[in-house]
């Protein structure tokens, strides 16, 4: 058998050895000189480098010995450590300790430890007299629900900070913290951080306020460059050509041998932390003044910064899950999952591993041959992937079977078993993060867990939200929705009269356009022309081809490229809109919305079709869903401070999206109802009216 082998497949062994051959009389033109090792050009090569990311490579190269003087670098000839020798086993590497990058090591600097109640006394007064303060938190943990305070950095001026540490005594740690409490809470003086929203959170469980105006240098630099990364170590590197302190030289790398700041010397954290809230001033005083260069100060000072308490506020509220709800709906599905796996394996006539892609090819295309020709992926595998088992519904019913397996084993791990592991054992709730610093139209995001991803459009997915109820039987749940927010919105900023009419007219604008495209009277518009209209109106937003409309409603392409042609005849304002929004995209390299968040588009001039037809599609989408992210930003901030100044037991503790979720004290609820419906429907002024839909309940399912 195995001489057949070597027979039947020799001319590969003949092909493999051809291939691993060099070829040594090639026909070349040897220029010795061009082969010469020459110094880079370091001004122009370290910004490329640094804005494609290449950090490690750029140390190399300018660490290498060929390329930099010996006055710049340690010459000293070490053996590499974890990398694999060069073609010809040579050891030639630096110790790579460049002395021309800025770093504690070659920095003057001074951070001093307050050990003592006069020292912290007499810093506390210095803060008092500048207005402002950078400062930083040093904890046991990530989780500021649990973390406990090791200690505090403050900085008020570049390269000197303080460092006021804490002792495991929580009680001693909160004598120690309030003697800053009047700082923090002073409207007067200006607080500076990075990321704000976590050192906010930890201060919080010790009592202490953070008011007056605040600056988040992670928040600023994602006003100035939404789709960079924010952290401080990069933020140093651009601003500061500045290499910071890395924590695993404090607590170890990731892993069970990771300690935490507890267990570090005071000398070491204070050098740490000292840099952290010194770097962090340093690089806000540059950021404020880039903020003015790219005329974002103001959406900078009038949402992002006052969303950011609202947040943070309701990061700690939390929202309580009831687990006996989900252990028993874990149940259930678990029994649906074993009857819908016998379906299966009946159908297919054998036992196999459902979730394995080759064993279910081998069953739907070599046992059952669903398919004369099986899809294929790139690895020559047969292809089973969710847009391929839809196609295949009405070949064979096993098709329908493996979808629903998926979607309730992803809906039971995903879901229902994992929320219950999030449940915070200090306060008997889950407490998501919200990221204004991720998405680059605006929107917010979740995790831990991701709440704005809690399954909605099916019934089975929709029961998950049962589980979210009051904190007691005093509250209960409200939902408040804005209804069609981004269809309103380019009304209001196209200026189209047919569809501000609609609105102002209160019509179903899916149904007030399928009259329009399809020359139908609003009374005898069908359900299919509603749909039809409906796949329109949202695809619109998103720049949807003709193609991609025929493939979502499953007709024809000439008769989607019909409806989308007469759409735009109706609508013809929304379609110059668009039009004017590529243009203006292409001139200026970014779009933005009503309150100038900016979206930079690279491509958007690029040769390349496909990448340009992207960054277009971006143009026309995002100053729409961008506006409706900063619509319900500043409606969040309003209902906040109201229900601040009313001093209500009532919370925010939801948002997604274009929904907010409360958890209202019921003697409450009407003069809640009242606040949100003022505060999301005035949020802004439009051309059409703002509507929410409200509706409350004994868990989020029934509010929704």
């Amino acid at each position: 058998k195995l001489r057949e082998k070597v027979r039947t497949n020799a001319h590969l062994a003949e092909t493999s050895k051809m291939l691993a051959t060099i070829i040594t009389d090639a026909p070349i033109d040897l220029d010795e000189e061009a082969l010469k090792l020459k110094k880079p050009d370091e001004q122009k090569l370290r910004p490329l480098l640094e804005e494609l990311e290449f950090r490690t490579f750029a140390k190399r190269i300018f660490t290498d010995l060929s390329l930099t003087s010996p006055a710049t670098v340690d010459t000293k000839k070490v053996k590499p450590v974890n990398q694999a020798p060069d073609l010809f086993g040579n050891y030639e590497e630096t110790t790579n300790i460049p002395t021309n990058v800025n770093s504690l090591q070659n920095i003057e600097h001074t951070y001093e430890v307050l050990d003592t109640k006069e020292k912290r006394a007499s810093a506390i007064e210095k803060i008092k007299q500048l207005k402002h303060f950078c400062f930083d938190t040093e904890t046991t943990s990530l989780d500021p629900i649990t973390a406990q305070l090791v200690g505090l950095a403050i900085s008020i001026e570049k390269t000197k900070a303080f460092y006021i540490p804490f002792p495991a005594d929580q009680t001693e740690t909160q004598d120690i913290i309030t003697e800053f409490a009047e700082i923090f809470a002073d409207e007067t003086i200006e607080k500076t951080g990075q990321n704000l929203k976590y050192d906010i959170n930890v201060l919080k469980k010790y009592g202490i306020v953070c008011n007056g105006k605040l600056f988040d240098t992670m928040l600023a630099h994602y006003l100035i460059d939404s789709e960079s990364r924010h952290n401080l170590d990069l933020l140093a590197k651009i601003y500061l050509d500045y290499e910071m302190e890395p924590i695993e030289n404090l607590i170890g790398k990731k892993g069970i041998q990771q300690t935490n700041m507890r267990n570090v010397d005071v000398e070491k954290i204070k050098e740490y932390a000292g840099e952290d809230a010194d770097i962090t001033l340093q690089v806000k005083n540059i950021l404020a003044v880039k903020l003015e260069e790219v005329e974002a100060a103001t959406l900078f000072e009038t949402i992002e910064m006052p969303l950011m308490p609202v947040l943070a506020d309701m990061e700690y509220t939390g929202v309580r899950v009831d687990k006996d709800i989900l252990d028993k709906y874990a149940a259930d599905l678990r029994e649906e999952i074993i009857t819908i796996e016998e379906k299966i394996f009946e159908l297919s006539g054998s036992r196999f591993n459902i979730a394995s892609p080759k064993q279910l090819g081998d069953v739907l295309f070599n046992q059952l041959k669903v398919v004369e020709k099986p899809p294929l992926t790139k690895t020559k595998q047969y292809a089973t992937g969710e847009d391929v088992l839809e196609g295949l519904i009405h070949k064979h019913p096993i098709a329908q079977q493996i979808l629903d397996y998926r979607s309730l084993t992803k809906l039971k791990s995903t879901y229902v078993e994992a929320l219950p592991l999030l449940i915070n054992k200090t306060t008997g709730r889950i407490h998501s993060s919200y990221n204004q610093a991720v998405t680059t139209t605006g929107r917010l995001s979740s995790n831990n867990p991701n709440l704005q991803n809690i399954p909605i459009k099916t019934e089975k997915g929709r029961e998950i939200r049962k589980a979210f109820v009051p904190r007691n039987e005093d509250y209960t749940i409200l939902s408040a929705d804005y209804s069609q927010i981004e269809l309103r919105l380019i009304a209001h900023m196209s200026n189209d009269e047919g569809m501000i009419q609609d609105f102002l007219a209160g019509h179903d604008i899916h149904s007030a356009t399928a009259s329009k495209v399809f020359n139908t009277p609003l009374n005898e518009v069908t359900k299919t022309q509603r749909s039809q209209a409906k796949a329109v109106n949202f695809g619109i937003i998103y720049g949807i081809s003709a193609f991609g409309l025929a493939d979502q409603l499953g007709i024809p392409n000439t008769e989607a490229k019909n409806i989308k042609l007469e759409y735009f005849r109706k609508y013809n304002a929304i379609e110059r809109y668009m039009n004017q929004s590529i243009v203006f995209a292409k001139q200026h390299g970014y779009v933005e919305t009503m309150f100038g968040r900016r979206r930079y588009l690279k491509n958007i001039n690029s040769a390349n079709s496909m990448v340009r037809g992207m960054d277009e599609r971006n143009a026309i989408n995002m100053p729409v869903q961008g506006t409706a992210a900063d619509l319900i930003k500043l409606a969040m901030i309003n209902i906040f401070n109201e229900f601040e100044r009313l001093n209500l037991k009532s919370k925010m503790t939801i948002q997604v999206h274009d929904e907010l979720v409360f958890d209202v004290y019921k003697p409450e609820l009407e003069q809640v109802k009242a606040i949100v419906k003022d505060k999301m429907e005035n949020a802004v002024k439009l051309s059409v009216p703002l509507i929410v839909d409200m509706n409350h309940g004994n868990n989020w399912l029934e509010a929704h």
